[in-house]
């Protein structure tokens, strides 16, 4: 089957109060319309044209990439004039399906049932609510055939009690499409053309008009408002919760998690209150995510441990590694298995070695960092003299006291030592003990404590 697919993404939202398209604001951390091209491309081998209007040159930029194609509707005359537009984009043999950049949460298995009706003539997505106000209704004879659809403004007090409402979501063939578009009427209480009264015109050619109802109303709910925004994020999340849970996922609280973005997750892995997932996130078998942590496009491989309050970006986590509370690990950093990061730690740029520790209080960037090396608290590497970036090496094994002042570039040597209160400008070698107090002076035959029996 030949598929085009239009989605209508022309008006301005102005329930939302904003300056932004509508269709840009986003559920799940994704833009709206990003949703719905996403489901439309699973679909298969398709071709997509967005209709645009306000905001269409920020539309078009943001979407540059997807392949999609654009055409503009100038004036806001109705859904049936704005799919007329896309006439010239369509293939005479395919078939269309309609959808919407604001109703974000269809899903590819609706859409597949309702293009497999729409063969020989138009299929359309109905759904049962219990309060249809603002819907149009679904009207059919007694037999169950569909007749119309009806506009609220144009319905009569029978035709408002029916709950079966439309969705707006059809598909059609192109030629059919092609020849009853350019001849709809604006003769109705909103002065538009409806792209609905399609379904009249296939009743009166004796096409039949399949409709194929919705199991889940919220996939077909549109976002007109900050209200119904907040309305349908939520939706997302109670699915993303359960999907998650129905894997074998633990959340203390399935209410309060957000995913904005893909979250995987191994067997045995628990994720506590206040948690918020961007991007792409890999949670590897039995991690444990403490309260109120922020984790945006990074992996955590088994046996992980994030405590309260911390966020990890753009990382790699290796296993067996403890994080916070209160850390934060910027892009670029990357764990080695058994490593430690404690509280109030901030890293950048930062490799840390095999069972290597910061424990507390510490920024450490732009840093290479051997195995089994202990950084004491309040420990920074001065990595940037204002204009440039440096490195700071630390070798396997070695030691450095609390509050030292590592000045980039400088190594320090495995199994050296460097004690508290210094300031490092120069190399320390393998072994030494670097004191750097009032100027830096080194030790080379100096013993390095060993633990009392």
């Amino acid at each position: 089957m030949t598929i085009d697919i239009v989605i209508l993404a022309a008006g301005k939202g102005t329930r939302m109060h904003s300056d932004l398209p509508k269709v840009l604001h986003p559920i799940g951390g994704m833009p709206m319309l990003e949703r719905v091209i996403e489901t439309a491309k699973q679909l298969g081998d398709v071709k997509i044209t967005v209709v645009i209007g306000f905001g269409a040159e920020q539309i078009r930029e943001r979407f540059a990439h997807t392949g999609v194609q654009f055409v503009e509707q100038t004036e806001q005359l109705g859904t049936g004039h704005a799919v007329a537009q896309a006439i010239p984009n369509l293939r005479p043999d395919g078939t269309v399906l309609v959808l919407y950049g604001d109703v974000p949460l269809i899903k590819s298995g609706a859409l597949q049932s309702l293009l497999s009706g729409a063969e020989k003539g138009p299929a359309l997505l109905s759904v049962e609510v219990a309060n249809p106000a603002g819907y149009g209704r679904i009207v059919r004879d007694d037999s169950g055939r569909v007749l119309a659809i009806v506009e609220e403004k144009d319905a009569d007090t029978e035709t408002l009690a029916i709950c079966e409402v439309n969705t707006g979501i059809l598909a059609a063939p192109a030629d059919l499409l092609s020849r009853w578009l350019p001849a709809l009427s604006c003769d109705n209480a909103q002065g538009e053309y409806y792209l609905t009264d399609i379904i009249a015109r296939s009743v009166s050619e004796e096409i039949t008009v399949i409709a194929v109802r919705a199991s889940d109303p919220t996939e077909v709910t549109g976002v007109n408002s900050r209200a119904q925004q907040a309305q349908v994020e939520r939706a997302l999340q109670r699915h993303e919760a359960q999907a998650l849970m129905n894997s074998g996922v633990t959340l203390l609280d399935p209410a309060r998690i957000d995913i904005r973005g893909r979250l995987s997750c191994d067997t045995d892995v628990c994720i506590d209150i206040n948690c918020i997932f961007e991007g792409e996130v890999e949670l590897g078998k039995g991690v444990h995510i403490g309260p109120n942590c922020l984790l945006k496009n990074c992996r955590l491989a088994a046996g992980a441990i994030v405590e309260a309050n911390s966020i990890i970006e753009d990382s790699n986590i290796g296993k067996a590694c403890s994080i916070g509370p209160f850390a934060r690990l910027r892009p670029g950093t990357e764990l080695a298995d058994g490593a430690k990061i404690g509280n109030f730690v901030e890293t950048k740029k930062a490799h840390i070695g095999c069972g290597s520790k910061v424990n507390h209080l510490s920024y450490i960037g732009d840093t290479m960092i051997g195995e089994e090396v202990n950084i004491g608290a309040g420990t920074i590497t001065c990595n940037y003299d204002g204009v440039n970036k440096f490195r700071t090496e630390i070798g396997d094994g070695a030691f450095i006291g609390s509050n030292t002042a590592l000045v980039a570039p400088v190594t320090v040597g495995a199994g050296a030592t460097v004690g508290a209160g210094s300031t490092i400008t120069s190399p320390v070698k393998e072994g030494e003990l670097a004191l750097g107090r009032s100027r830096q002076r080194t030790i080379s035959d100096w013993e390095r404590p060993s633990k009392k029996r």
